[in-house]
C-alpha cells in the first residue's frame, strides 16, 4: 500500500479540513450557553413570571424544530458557484452575530426590542445550523466521518467551555457606552459576535465545497416530502427510522435531566449557586476530551456496537445517579465527598454521552446520498429538538409527583430502550468497498 494513500495518512490530512469546517459548529457552541444563561437574566428585568420566561426560552427549540429540517433540505437542492451550503452560511451566520451582539443593548430600549431581537436571533441561528452541520459529510469521506464528527464535537465542547468559563466572566467587567456611561452585562455578547464573524470569514475563504462528479445524472427529481417518505420507509428493517427513534429516546433522557441538574445540586448536594453548574460542566469537559478518541474507536469496532456499549453504560450511570443520594446516607458519607462522587458520575456520563453523539450522526449520513444529505441532517435535529421540547415537562411532572431522584431512573429507562432499538439497526456502517465522496 502506498504510504501516502494509507488510511492513517489520509485521516491526518483530513483533520485540518475538519477543523475549518468545525468553525461553524464552534460558533453555535460559543453562543448557546451564553444565550441559555443570560437571556433569562435580561428577561427578568421586565417579566416576573418564570413560566412566561420559560415559554420565551423555548423559542430556540421551536425554531430549531421548524427551521433546521427545512433549510437543510433546501440547501440540498441549492446550486451556486460557491456551493450549496455556503450561501446560507455566509448570510445567516453574520446576521446571527449581529443580533447576538445587540441583545444586551436592547435591554435599554425595553422589552419589545429585546423580544424582537430574540426572535430574529433564533430565526437566523437555527437557519444556519442545518447547512453548517451538513457541510462536513459533504466533504469528508464516509469512512472517516466518526473521527471528523469527533473533532467537530470537541470544538463545540471547547466553545461551550470558552463561553461559560471565559466570556461569561466578562459580564462583571464594566465598559463605557456613549450616552449610558460604564455598564456591566455587555462584553461577552459583542466578543462572541466578533468570533462568529471571524469563523464565517475563515469558512468562506478556506472551504471549497465538493461537487459530485455525476451530480447531474444522479440528482433526485423528487420533492422534499417524497424524499422524506423514501428515507423513512424505503429500506429493509427501516434502519434510519430506528436510529431516529433511538436518538429521540436518548435525548429524551438527557434533556429531561439537564434543566434540573443545577437545582438538584443545590437541594440534594448542598452546593452553592455558583457551583451548581459544575455537574453539567463535568459532562462538557469529558465530552470534549473524549469526542475524538470515541470516533477513532468506533472506526475500529463499528459505530453501532460503540453506540450500544455506550447506551448500556449511560443506563448504568444514570441508575447510579438515582441511587447516589440514598447510598451516601446509608454509608454515612457527607460533605465534599458527596459532591465529588456525584461530579465523578457526571464526568463518566459525559464520556459515553459524547461517544453516542459523535457516532450517531455518521450512521445517518452513511445512509444518505449527495442529494439528500441535508434532509438526513434535518431529521436528526427534528427528532432531537422534539425530545428537548417534550422532556422537561415530563420530568417536571415526575419531580412533582414522584420525587426529584426519579428523573435519573427515567433517563436510565430511556437509554435502555434506545439500546434495544439500536439492536435492530442494520445500516449505517462503512463497508470495505464503500467510500462515499472519496
Amino acid at each position: 500500500m502506498n504510504e501516502e494513500n494509507s488510511p492513517v495518512k489520509k485521516l491526518k490530512g483530513l483533520y485540518g479540513v475538519t477543523f475549518l469546517i468545525g468553525l461553524g459548529f464552534f460558533t453555535m457552541g460559543l453562543m448557546d450557553p451564553l444565550y441559555d444563561t443570560y437571556i433569562p437574566v435580561f428577561l427578568k428585568k421586565f417579566i416576573s413570571s418564570r413560566g412566561l420566561i420559560g415559554s420565551i426560552m423555548t423559542l430556540d427549540n421551536l425554531f430549531a424544530l421548524l427551521l433546521i429540517p427545512v433549510v437543510a433540505a433546501l440547501s440540498d437542492k441549492t446550486r451556486t458557484r460557491i456551493g450549496r451550503r455556503m450561501p446560507y452560511i455566509i448570510v445567516t451566520l453574520p446576521l446571527t452575530a449581529i443580533t447576538f451582539t445587540l441583545i444586551p443593548f436592547s435591554v435599554f430600549k425595553g422589552l419589545a426590542t429585546l423580544i424582537i431581537l430574540i426572535f430574529f436571533l433564533n430565526l437566523f441561528k437555527q437557519s444556519a445550523r442545518g447547512p453548517v452541520v451538513a457541510l462536513m459529510p459533504d466533504i469528508i469521506p464516509g469512512e472517516y466521518r466518526s473521527e471528523a464528527n469527533g473533532v467537530i464535537n470537541a470544538m463545540g465542547g471547547i466553545a461551550a467551555i470558552t463561553g461559560t468559563l471565559v466570556l461569561a466572566r466578562l459580564m462583571d467587567v464594566s465598559i463605557s457606552i456613549p450616552g449610558l456611561g460604564y455598564i456591566k452585562d455587555i462584553l461577552p455578547f459583542p466578543l462572541a459576535g466578533l468570533l462568529v464573524i471571524l469563523a464565517t470569514l475563515l469558512l468562506f475563504l478556506f472551504i471549497r465545497e465538493k461537487r459530485q462528479v455525476d451530480e447531474e445524472k444522479t440528482e433526485e427529481k423528487t420533492t422534499i416530502r417524497e424524499s422524506l417518505r423514501l428515507i423513512l420507509f424505503r429500506e429493509k428493517g427501516k434502519s434510519a427510522f430506528l436510529i431516529l427513534v433511538s436518538l429521540f429516546l436518548w435525548f429524551l433522557g438527557y434533556q429531561g435531566i439537564l434543566p434540573f441538574i443545577g437545582l438538584y445540586s443545590i437541594e440534594f448536594l448542598g452546593t452553592s449557586k455558583g457551583t451548581a453548574a459544575f455537574a453539567a460542566g463535568m459532562v462538557a469537559v469529558s465530552y470534549t476530551i473524549f469526542a475524538i478518541p470515541s470516533g477513532i474507536v468506533a472506526h475500529k469496532i463499528g459505530r453501532r456496537l460503540m453506540i450500544r456499549v455506550c447506551l448500556i453504560a449511560l443506563s448504568i450511570i444514570t441508575f447510579l445517579l438515582f441511587l447516589h443520594h440514598p447510598a451516601m446516607e446509608i454509608l454515612n458519607i457527607s460533605g465534599s465527598l458527596v459532591v465529588y462522587s456525584f461530579w465523578a458520575l457526571t464526568f463518566l456520563f459525559g464520556i459515553f454521552w459524547g461517544s453516542v453523539i459523535t457516532n450517531s450522526f455518521p450512521m445517518l449520513w452513511q445512509m444518505a446520498c449527495y442529494n439528500n444529505m441535508g434532509i438526513y441532517t434535518g431529521l436528526y435535529y427534528f427528532f432531537s429538538q422534539m425530545a428537548a421540547i417534550v422532556a422537561p415537562p415530563i420530568t417536571g411532572v415526575i419531580i412533582d409527583v414522584l420525587g426529584f431522584r426519579l428523573i435519573f431512573l427515567f433517563a436510565s429507562v430511556c437509554m435502555l430502550a434506545a439500546f434495544i432499538l439500536m439492536g435492530f439497526v442494520t445500516s449505517g456502517e462503512v463497508k470495505k468497498k464503500e467510500k462515499l465522496y472519496d
